[in-house]
């Protein structure tokens, strides 16, 4: 699904240039579900950046679902990133004053599917995460977790191949990050690829495979026993 190999990326700042990824070998097969780790500064943000197609590599090649990812203009990148990708972020990024489903349905709209056809399907996967009955409610009246359930029923929405998390439990308490990795790990038992970045060592257990960035190169790749999230809560 995803096939990364000897991966650069360098960065200007002022007269120095920083060398951020410095080689990276990296494979993603279908149905993993995979946590990069790593401190501040070791490369991780930069690699999934690379991965979302909003930043690309100075040198390497990078394919997607057996395309190669390589000198897309922002239109060609924005319409494979709406074929191929889903994101959840730290953040939520939810637009504040569309209520939930028109929310989940917006990556529809980007792919030219007709109004009562996207809300349908926006409607399905609120259900699928548990809010259908939240459907009308705005973002400032949801909870931190009921946001980033929206979060990620609008990136199962366009029905992607791969699903990248940026530390999307960086902004919950531990009861409801670990309802939000229960429910991530329901959708990837049903099939769907999932890359999660996080530094939280409970949350990294909870995926299948850890992968440690330090200093823009992996110093491991384990598979590891998958720490079931209901356990914890």
């Amino acid at each position: 699904m995803i096939e990364i190999k000897d991966l650069h990326k360098s960065y200007q700042m002022g007269s120095n240039s920083l060398h951020v990824l410095k080689g990276i070998d990296f494979s993603v097969k279908e149905g993993e579900l995979v946590s990069i780790m790593g401190s501040s500064g070791s490369g991780k943000s930069t690699l999934l950046n690379i991965l979302g197609m909003l930043d690309e590599a100075d040198s390497g090649s990078y394919f997607l679902d057996g395309m190669p990812i390589k000198n897309l203009n922002e239109k060609v990148a924005a319409k494979y990133r709406n074929k191929f990708l889903g994101f959840i972020f730290q953040s939520f990024n939810l637009i504040t004053y569309k209520s939930a489903l028109d929310n989940v349905a917006m990556p529809l709209y980007y792919q030219g599917v007709k109004r009562k056809e996207r809300l349908e399907k926006a409607l399905h996967y609120l259900s699928k995460v548990g809010l259908a009955d939240w459907a009308s409610h705005l973002p400032n009246e949801l909870s931190g977790g009921q946001k980033q359930r929206v979060a990620i029923a609008r990136a199962l929405a366009s029905e992607p191949k791969v699903l990248l998390a940026d530390e999307p439990t960086g902004a919950l308490d531990t009861k409801t990050s670990y309802e939000v990795m229960e429910l991530i790990q329901g959708i990837n038992d049903e099939g769907k690829t999932i890359l999660i970045v996080t530094h939280e060592p409970d949350i990294a257990n909870m995926t299948k495979r850890i992968v440690n960035l330090k200093d823009g190169v992996i110093i491991d790749d384990t598979l590891v026993e998958q720490v079931k999230a209901v356990a914890h809560v």
